[in-house]
């Protein structure tokens, strides 16, 4: 068993029917046409045994972190990015999201390893969006934070690309 860092494949089938949206935009929402919301995401902590990944369709207990202070289900996800998109030629373009802010854990302990954090749509059903992996952490009453990458064409944490 193993976390594999990958977009879920669920998560882009949901993009092309209007399933999940991670940002207000004027253009289209499954609420209104008019005023648009924006999905709450979460992250939640899964065991370095656990099997997340790909095909991993919906946020799960199965394999998640257990411990002082962490509630299950993780954290909300600071989400005010709307998700972008440009054209780098005529045949090539790059729509991209970061979450607008670090993802934090404070005063957990968490004695077993992990290695995987699972964001989620809990507003549609729990539905997964992307697994992202790092090394093996354990921690002890501390603060345990994922610093989110630039919300850039090449360096956003989630990034769908034409060529």
């Amino acid at each position: 068993m193993a976390n594999t860092q990958s977009m879920c494949t669920s998560f882009m089938s949901d993009l092309l029917v209007g399933g999940q949206q991670l940002g207000a935009v004027t253009l289209v929402s499954r609420t209104s046409l008019t005023a648009p919301t924006t999905d709450t995401v979460k992250a939640a902590l899964y065991l370095a045994s656990a099997t997340i990944n790909a095909s991993t369709t919906v946020y799960t207990v199965t394999g998640e972190v257990s411990g002082t202070g962490y509630v299950a289900g993780g954290v909300t996800v600071t989400n005010a990015t709307a998700p972008t998109s440009t054209n780098s030629s005529a045949t090539a373009g790059v729509a991209y999201w970061t979450p607008s802010a670090s993802i934090t854990y404070t005063t957990v302990t968490l004695t077993t390893a992990f290695d995987a954090v699972l964001l989620y749509n809990s507003t549609q059903n729990n539905k997964a969006i992307s697994v992202h992996t790092f090394g093996s952490q354990t921690i002890t009453a501390g603060t345990f934070t994922l610093t989110m990458p630039s919300n850039t064409t090449s360096t956003a944490l989630i990034r769908l690309a034409t060529t």
